[in-house]
């Protein structure tokens, strides 16, 4: 498996030696804060928060990298220091999370990817792409400098907002409630086709609108679009 990768430099960790180390987790949601690092979601027969981690880099004048994980109520820490004048940094770890767990990502500089999720996702990155695939459970997407990107979902409720990054989301099954809002990126809202029709509310202040989806003000599936600075187009897809 082939994850991607973020830090201080353009140091490639796939050659680097691979950690692994299992946490106990209390309850039914998991925190993870995570800086400086690629991340990677999966759910999992497993009993435990199970990390796998691979960090590389040098410094100079400095220090690092000094990778750091930690458990502490419910809220998993992988951090990845490399303070110096002149670095080249990198790390990535995979999380494999108990099934029926919720998961509530708190990253900073790293892209962030989760696939096969049937519980609930919060994944916020400060700067970062993050993106979900194959997933039923409610999510809440946020990237301050990034794309974000949902494939094949069926959740019921999306709500994704960026920063400065486009927006793509594309459905598997019919959606309640989208609320999508970029302050500089495109919207791309893929839906399923056929016979439902969505309460659609799109609006592009400095860029062109596209609504190819069948269209009812009194339905109950609502989708919302809205864009300071990119193109909005909402499409029904067979």
């Amino acid at each position: 498996m082939v994850l991607a990768l973020a830090g201080c430099g353009s140091t490639d960790v796939g050659g680097a030696p691979t950690e692994h180390k299992s946490f106990a987790l209390g309850g039914k949601t998991l925190t993870i804060d995570s800086g400086q690092s690629s991340l990677e979601l999966v759910p999992a027969d497993v009993q435990k928060v199970e990390v796998t981690r691979r960090v590389d880099g040098w410094v100079a004048f400095g220090n690092g990298p000094d990778p750091q994980w930690e458990m502490q109520d419910d809220t998993l820490t992988l951090r990845v220091k490399c303070e110096a004048l002149i670095s080249d940094c990198a790390a990535e770890h995979q999380v494999k999370v108990p099934r029926g767990v919720a998961v509530v990502v708190k990253g900073d500089n790293g892209t962030v990817v989760a696939s096969g999720f049937r519980t609930p996702l919060t994944l916020h990155a400060d700067n970062g792409k993050v993106t979900v695939r194959d997933s039923t459970g409610p999510l809440k997407l946020e990237s301050d400098n990034g794309g974000i990107v949902a494939e094949r979902v069926s959740a019921k409720s999306v709500s994704a907002r960026s920063d400065n990054g486009s927006i793509r989301l594309g459905f598997a099954a019919v959606p309640d409630l989208v609320d999508t809002v970029s302050d500089n990126g495109a919207i791309t809202i893929d839906l399923p086709g056929g016979s439902v029709r969505y309460a659609v509310d799109a609006v592009a202040r400095n860029g062109s609108t596209s609504v190819d989806a069948p269209r009812s003000d009194g339905s109950s599936h609502v989708v919302k679009a809205r864009s300071d600075n990119g193109e909005v187009t909402v499409r029904s897809v067979n």
